[in-house]
């Protein structure tokens, strides 16, 4: 099946073309909107027929007129367009080692996305142009196992059979585990062999038995064993190996985003893919980003250039959240292998091992005694032990001393600190207990923290939270949330707030039931059954029965189950029910995102940074890290570092653990 968004034109004649262009182009100015219209509704293989006509009939170099005529992106744009694909590439790589600085993601892109027989072409057309050899220009210009990598590409010899035999895939996946994770030091001369040579079915499966036995994406190891521009190059193979149109969806999103435009990255993959997988790559850009390529394009560029770019996209997918059949198998097999990968949660703040608690309350008191107040060594104290340590200090401090250790580091401690010290003082269940009350009491209700906390916490920890609740304020949880939010919203709260949910495995003909139960509702129109429908499953079955559901639903709709509360919802409901899907789907991924959210742009939300990193940092903080490097690119502790300050940050960079 074709998958490009340009095709030959039909009744195509050179002659006739190879005219149009040059009255277009001659005389005072020239018709550019003419040009772009001809040019994008050609095939390659008809521009390379047009060239040549033009040359016979007018004695004239269709690409130096070209050039003359027009400017900037646009030129940069159609020029691109008239060469071979080959040719094409070999001058992208030309550029971007000529002259000085070289540009390394121009070369990992073109390299790693390519079929052995995009490779030969390349390396021919290079030669031809340049009367050089690729390999001799690149050796010359690139250095250590960045260098050796990309030899081994320039090869073309990547296996191609799809017979996979599982005993290799098993062998390589502990190869690769052994060469970075298991290892002082990593063993790159094994990532290379396996990573440059195996055929793509293959890899795909090696990546799915690597995450069986280390518990963590192959993208997460090679993140944290190799470095520069061999790490990016490395990432970039197993991109283009899951999904080619993934890895390309991807790189245009990042040169449209922010400020300012990446053109030429632009302008080479939607010229270079436009006759392989463009449609595909649309695809993936509506499913991920929740907007149509088009739309960005649109947005993001003018005039002559704009509408270029946007023939060569070739339409419009904003049906929103529509998911195709491919990206719903896509989306499907994801959930097949979160479901086997087993990842072992943990937290980053772990019981002291030579703990001391009555040494512990000396210290802390001798930080608070006299003048001035040692932050230094509270925090160095309290963000080493577990919270059932810290309760041993606690009586340890008043045996010792007839003080109250809470009363003295709430007089000693001032702002962000103090919040997160006195926090880390509490027990988890009375630190949520606390963070409820004053959601709900006082004017206006906090809904953000009532959904984070209601939706994402087990039985056993709301049984806990009920009690605490109930011993500090002299209050029922349940009530108090009651008087306080109304509706579906309340209904789910209340829900959640038994703490009764199921605990036990999937039942997949129920989750089939289930499904079908949420699918009916979402596209039938009556709407008090839609969140009552969505309470009843979401609120109460247990998280693996869950996923199944979520599976099957997309099964049957094509949709993810996060569209059809989307869609169909609003406000806090809708709120609640996503944090519900997101704690099942991905529990570390949900905390991920609400820190980084916290962080990112103009000031920080300390009272969320602080909330997450005391109340996960027994539990999953450690997960979370990961999580967010994966999504963000950046790691917790550098974002930390750079958005807060002081002993505050000190103490949240204790919590956080090592810099990924």
């Amino acid at each position: 099946v074709y998958r490009g968004s340009v095709k030959d034109f039909p009744g195509f004649d050179a002659s006739q073309d190879a005219e149009a262009l040059y009255n277009a182009m001659k005389g005072f100015g020239s018709d550019k909107e003419a040009i772009l219209d001809l040019i994008t509704s050609r095939s390659n293989k008809q521009r390379v027929e047009i060239c040549q006509a033009y040359k016979s009939q007018y004695g004239k170099d269709l690409i130096a007129d070209l050039k003359y005529e027009l400017t900037g992106k646009f030129e940069r744009l159609i020029v691109s367009l008239m060469r071979p694909p080959a040719y094409s590439d070999a001058k992208e790589i030309k550029d971007a080692i000529a002259g000085i600085g070289t540009d390394e993601k121009c070369l990992i892109e073109i390299l790693a996305s390519r079929t052995n027989q995009e490779i030969h072409d390349l390396v021919a057309a290079y030669k031809d142009a340049y009367k050089r050899d690729l390999e001799a220009d690149i050796v010359g210009d690139t250095s250590g196992h960045f260098k050796k990598m990309l030899v081994v590409l320039l090869q073309g010899t990547r296996e191609e059979d799809d017979v996979v035999s599982e005993d290799l895939v098993e062998q390589d996946a502990k190869d690769l585990l052994e060469a970075g994770e298991l290892k002082w030091g990593t063993d790159e001369a094994q990532f290379i062999y396996i990573l440059g040579r195996r055929s793509k079915q293959h890899l795909r499966m090696v990546f799915d038995e690597y995450l069986k036995i280390s518990g963590k994406p192959i993208e997460r190891s090679i993140r944290g064993e190799l470095s520069g521009d061999f790490e990016k190059l490395m990432l970039a193979v197993v991109k283009c190996i899951r999904s080619t149109a993934e890895y390309f969806a991807e790189r245009l999103y990042k040169a449209m985003k922010g400020l300012g435009t990446r053109d030429n990255t632009l302008i080479r993959i939607m010229v270079s893919r436009s006759e392989i997988d463009m449609l595909d790559i649309r695809e993936v850009f509506r499913t991920k980003y929740e907007k149509s390529l088009y739309n960005m394009i649109k947005e993001d560029t003018s005039g002559e250039y704009k509408m270029a770019l946007l023939k060569l996209c070739g339409g419009d997918d904003d049906a929103a959240g529509e998911f195709f059949p491919e990206a719903a198998q896509v989306a499907y097999r994801m959930w097949e292998l979160s479901a086997v990968a087993k990842v072992e949660l943990r937290g980053t703040v772990q019981p002291a091992g030579s703990f001391n608690d009555d040494a512990d309350a000396q210290v802390l008191r001798k930080a608070m005694k006299g003048l001035g107040t040692d932050e230094g060594a509270i925090i160095e104290v309290l963000t080493q032990r577990s919270n059932a340590q810290r309760q041993q200090i606690l009586k340890a401090y008043k045996a010792h001393y007839g003080r109250d250790l809470m009363a003295d580091l709430k007089s000693e401690l001032s702002g962000s600190l103090a919040k997160l010290i006195l926090g880390l003082m509490l027990t988890p269940a009375q630190y949520d207990a606390k963070q409820l009350r004053k959601a709900v009491e006082g004017a206006g209700t906090d809904e953000k923290v009532l959904i984070e906390i209601m939706a994402t916490r087990n039985n056993q920890e709301i049984k806990a939270i009920n009690e605490a609740y109930q011993e500090a304020y002299h209050k029922c949880l349940e009530d108090d949330i009651s008087s306080d939010t109304s509706g579906h919203f309340k209904r789910i709260l209340v829900s959640l707030a038994l703490g009764n949910r199921d605990e036990g495995p999937e039942n997949l003909t129920q989750a089939h039931e289930d499904a079908k139960k949420l699918a009916d509702v979402s596209s039938n129109e009556s709407s008090d059954s839609l969140e009552t429908r969505f309470l009843s499953i979401l609120c109460t079955r247990s998280y693996p029965h869950l996923r199944r559901v979520f599976q099957e639903f997309i099964k049957m709709t094509n949709h993810d189950v996060e569209h059809a509360i989307r869609k169909r919802m609003s406000g806090d409901v809708r709120d609640a029910f996503l944090a519900i899907v997101r704690s099942v789907k991905n529990k570390p991924a949900f905390f991920a995102d609400k820190l980084y959210k916290s962080m990112k742009g103009a000031g920080t939300d300390e009272r969320t940074l602080t909330r997450i990193m005391i109340s996960r940092s027994e539990i999953d903080l450690f997960n979370i890290r990961g999580e967010f490097i994966d999504l963000f690119d950046k790691s917790l502790h550098h974002m930390i570092e750079k958005d807060t300050s002081g002993d505050y940050r000190k103490a949240l960079l204790a919590l956080c653990g090592g810099e990924d």
